[in-house]
């Protein structure tokens, strides 16, 4: 029987911070499924088929033969159920990420006992990488080089173009 493991998100866009928690996951499962999902709080730049398109290319880049991208949009214990998975893989960054994955991970217990979740703690030089900050970084003409790879710096450059910049000195 082989060890399935989630790492869900957004990943608008997939960071230097995501690339490192799938590649440290990757080692604790054989199959890690990278499940790009919509979330309705949230208001992202790229549409999910982007996002999935963005993610996939991350993960071939990296080499790992035993992780797949796949898109959902349900409820994430009834979505680790259909792929078999055990694990639920969460990168953690500072406090504030702590006290809401634990919440979360306390209701998805209440919803399936046998899908544990797992924290990874962010690489210390990663730590402060998060999307949305990413994305305002880019909005505002600044260089988000040094959190996202080249590929999605010039997507996110890309996009900016086209929907415009904030700002003006």
């Amino acid at each position: 029987m082989s060890r399935i493991g989630l790492y869900p998100g957004t990943f608008d866009p997939v960071t230097r911070g995501h690339a490192d928690i799938i590649r440290r996951g990757a080692k604790l499962v054989d199959r890690l499924i990278v499940g790009v999902t919509t979330n309705s709080a949230k208001d992202p730049m790229f549409t999910a088929e982007e996002r999935l398109e963005m993610v996939a290319a991350e993960i071939a880049r990296m080499d790992l033969a035993n992780v797949e991208v796949t898109g959902f949009n349900a409820l994430l214990m009834k979505f680790a159920e259909t792929q078999g998975a055990s694990m639920i893989i969460r990168g953690l960054r500072a406090v504030a990420d702590f006290e809401y994955e634990y919440q979360m991970a306390g209701m998805n217990q209440q919803l399936n006992d046998r899908i544990e979740t797992v924290f990874l703690m962010a690489d210390v030089s990663l730590q402060p990488i998060a999307s949305k900050l990413v994305k305002e970084i880019a909005l505002f003409g600044g260089d988000i080089g040094p959190f996202v790879s080249p590929a999605v710096r010039d997507q996110v450059v890309a996009r900016i173009e086209r929907i415009g910049r904030k700002g003006t000195l």
